[in-house]
């Protein structure tokens, strides 16, 4: 039965990952090829998003984030075409991201 559902990105899904198990180690593999974000970065980073405080990210915006690791402005709006952030919000975005790459 599932009791809750929660957003992960990549790198705080490891944590959740048997690391004894012969299948969990290839999924840690796999999923180090797609991110080097280790999970304090991830979970400083979310918190640091978190805090901005703004209503068009959203917890599922917040893991695409930390899973792309967007370097500009373009990157951030094709991201989050949904969430049509201004110019302000978006710099905000970048300066957190830059300070975890």
């Amino acid at each position: 039965m599932i009791i809750s559902t929660t957003e992960l990105s990549m790198a705080e899904a490891v944590e959740y990952v048997d690391k004894k198990d012969e299948q969990g180690a290839k999924a840690i593999a796999f999923i180090k090829k797609f991110t080097d974000t280790d999970v304090k970065n991830a979970k400083d980073m979310r918190k640091k998003l978190r805090e901005l405080n703004m209503i068009k990210l959203n917890e599922q915006n917040i893991t695409k984030i930390i899973d792309m690791l967007p370097e500009n402005a373009e990157e951030i709006n094709k991201i989050l075409l949904s969430a049509n952030l201004d110019e302000d919000e978006t710099k905000k975005i970048i300066d957190i991201v830059k300070q975890f790459k």
